[in-house]
C-alpha cells in the first residue's frame, strides 16, 4: 500500500513537515490553551473608594463634600466659583467611585463629559483638574460606548497634556486615564498611540519615581502593546522596549508582573516581532524572573517564553541558551494547573525544533515530569504534555524515541485515547505510529506491538475504526493494518541500523511488559 507507506516515511523522523509548522502559536491552540488569569480580567481599571478618605487631593480633608444629586451637581458645575465648582466635581468623582454599580451612562447624560474634559485645561488649580480626571479615567473604565464618550470629547489630547503635570497626582492619573482609554481595543489603542503618548509616558519612568506611580505607567505600556488585531506598530515596539528592559529589573512585583505581560503580548506575534524582543536582550532576565516565587511574576514570563519558542529554531535556541530547561521541572509539577498547562505547551514547541534541542529537553531532565503531567494532570494539560511526546516522536532521533518510551510515555497515551477530542485522538495514534515506525527501523517491531497490546492498546485503536470521525478511523485503520495485521511485512528501507548491540527500553517502566521491547 504506497499510500499507507509514504504516509509512514512523513511521519518517521518529521519527513514531510518543517519546524515551523510543527510549531503551535497562540492562535492555533486557543482552544487548549486559554488565555491566563490576567488576560481573562478587564483590560480597564476603575479607581475606586476604597476607605472613607482618600489620601490626595488635600483639598478634600479641609472641607468635607455635601453629597448631591446629578441634577445638583449639574446645576454647581455652571458656578464660576472654584469652591463650588470643587464640590460638585468632587461629588460626581465619588458616584462615578463606587464599587458597585457607578452611574456612568446617567452622568453621561446628563451632559457632564464635556464639561469634566474642560476642567482638565485649569491648570490653575491641579486639585480641580485632579477630580475631573479621576471621574473621567472612571467613565472610560466602562463599556466601549462609554470610553468612546471621553475620546469624542477631546479627552485623549487633553489627558496627554496632564502627563507633564507637576502635580503627580495629576499626572499619574492622566497616565490611568489613557491606559483605560488604550485598553479598550486596537482601534483605541493605536488613536492613543497616534496622539503622542509615548515620549512623554517614557519620560515619567526614571529611577526616583515611586512604585505606585510606576505601577500605572508600566500598565498603561502593557496596554499599548496588547492585541494582535492589528499589532501595535513596530514603531512602539521599539520605543517601549528599552523601557521594559529596565522595567523587568525593578523590585516591585506589580512591576514586574505588567512589564512581564508587555513583553508577553509583543512576543505574541510573527517571527519578525520576536526578534525585535530577541534583540532587545531581555531573554536573561526573563529566564531568572522564571525561577521566582511570585506566581504574578512566572505566570507572564512563562507566557513571554513560551511564545518567543514559537518562533525561529534560533529564538528558540536564545531560549535553551540561557538556561531555561532546568526550571521546567518544578514548573511541570507545580500545584497550579494553569503553569503545567504553559510549561507542556513551551516544551512542546522546543520538541518541535531540531534534535540537539530536542535533547536539550532531555538533558534537563524534563521527560520523565512530562510523563507525569501526561498521566496525571488535568485535562489541558495533557493535552499539551501529548503535543509534547508527539513532537518529540515525529522529529526526534531513534535513541530520543528510545527515551521517552523508557519515560513511560505509552502508557498514558494509551489510557488517553479514549477522550472525546479528535484533535488529540489523531495527536497520539501519530506519536504511537511513530513510535511504531521506530520500533521497526531497530528490528524490535514484535516486541513493540506486544507492549502496546499489554497496554490496552490494541484494543482502543481497534475500537477507534468505528469512530464517527472519518480521519480518526482512517488513522486507526492504517496502524492496525500496518503493524498489528498478520500479513503485515517488514519495510527494507527502515530496517535497523544500531550500535552497541542498539538500545534497550527499561523494562521496570508501567508502560512495557517485562522483558519486552528491548531494543
Amino acid at each position: 500500500m504506497p499510500g499507507i507507506e509514504n504516509n509512514r516515511l512523513n511521519s518517521f523522523k518529521n519527513k514531510g513537515r518543517g519546524n515551523d509548522e510543527m510549531r503551535r502559536r497562540r492562535a492555533d491552540v486557543s482552544v487548549e490553551i486559554r488565555k491566563a488569569r490576567k488576560d481573562d480580567q478587564l483590560q480597564k481599571r476603575r479607581n475606586i473608594i476604597v476607605d472613607e478618605e482618600p489620601p490626595s487631593p488635600l483639598q478634600e480633608q479641609k472641607q468635607p463634600t455635601v453629597a448631591m444629586t446629578i441634577p445638583e451637581i449639574c446645576q454647581k458645575m455652571k458656578s464660576k466659583n472654584a469652591s463650588t465648582l470643587f464640590q460638585a466635581v468632587q461629588s460626581a468623582r465619588k458616584m462615578l467611585s463606587r464599587e458597585r454599580h457607578p452611574p456612568i451612562d446617567a452622568i453621561i447624560e446628563a451632559g457632564l463629559v464635556p464639561r469634566f474634559v474642560e476642567i482638565l485645561d485649569r491648570f490653575d488649580n491641579p486639585d480641580l483638574q485632579f477630580e475631573a480626571a479621576w471621574a473621567l479615567t472612571n467613565i472610560a473604565s466602562g463599556t466601549a460606548e462609554q470610553t468612546q464618550w471621553v475620546v469624542d470629547q477631546g479627552g485623549i489630547p487633553a489627558f496627554i497634556k496632564l502627563l507633564s503635570s507637576p502635580a503627580a497626582t495629576v499626572s499619574e492619573q492622566a497616565v490611568w486615564a489613557l491606559g483605560n482609554i488604550a485598553g479598550d481595543g486596537p482601534k483605541m489603542r493605536d488613536i492613543v498611540i497616534r496622539h503622542g503618548i509615548l515620549k512623554p509616558l517614557l519620560e515619567l519612568i526614571t529611577p526616583s519615581q515611586k512604585p505606585s506611580y510606576l505601577r500605572n505607567v508600566t500598565w498603561t505600556l502593557s496596554n499599548l502593546c496588547r492585541n494582535k488585531s492589528p499589532p501595535p506598530p513596530d514603531e512602539v515596539v521599539v520605543g517601549v522596549l528599552p523601557a521594559l528592559g529596565n522595567l523587568i529589573h525593578h523590585c516591585d512585583k506589580e512591576v514586574l508582573a505588567d512589564a512581564c505581560w508587555a513583553l508577553s503580548y509583543l512576543t505574541d506575534g510573527s517571527n519578525e516581532r520576536i526578534e525585535l524582543v530577541v534583540r532587545s536582550g531581555v531573554i536573561p532576565r526573563l529566564v531568572q524572573l522564571l525561577g521566582c516565587q511570585e506566581i504574578t511574576v512566572v505566570t507572564p514570563t512563562l507566557r513571554a517564553l513560551g511564545n518567543i519558542v514559537t518562533g525561529t529554531d534560533d529564538q528558540t535556541q536564545a531560549v535553551i541558551d540561557a538556561k531555561a530547561l532546568p526550571l521546567f521541572g518544578s514548573l511541570l509539577r507545580h500545584n497550579r494547573n494553569n503553569i503545567q498547562k504553559e510549561s507542556c505547551w513551551t516544551i512542546s514547541n522546543i520538541t518541535a525544533g531540531n534534535i540537539q534541542q530536542i535533547q536539550a529537553v532531555v538533558d534537563a531532565g524534563l521527560l520523565e515530569p512530562m510523563v507525569q503531567v501526561l498521566a496525571k494532570g488535568d485535562f489541558k494539560s495533557q493535552k499539551e504534555a501529548c503535543w509534547a511526546i508527539t513532537n518529540l516522536t515525529s522529529g526526534g532521533s531513534v535513541e530520543q524515541v528510545v527515551l521517552a518510551v523508557q519515560a513511560g510515555c505509552l502508557k498514558p497515551l494509551i489510557d488517553l485515547l479514549s477522550v472525546k477530542d479528535c484533535k488529540i485522538i489523531m495527536v497520539i495514534l501519530e506519536a504511537i505510529g511513530n513510535v511504531m515506525a521506530a520500533a521497526e527501523k531497530l528490528g524490535k517491531l514484535d516486541n513493540a506491538c506486544l507492549s502496546i497490546e499489554e497496554a490496552g492498546g490494541l484494543d482502543r485503536i481497534e475500537a477507534l475504526q468505528e469512530h464517527e470521525n472519518e480521519n480518526v478511523y482512517k488513522a486507526a485503520l492504517e496502524l492496525v493494518e500496518k503493524y498489528f495485521s498478520e500479513e503485515g511485512d517488514e519495510v527494507e528501507e527502515l530496517a535497523p541500523e544500531t550500535e552497541n548491540g542498539g538500545y534497550q527500553f527499561n523494562p521496570q517502566t508501567a508502560a512495557i511488559p517485562t522483558g519486552g521491547f528491548n531494543f
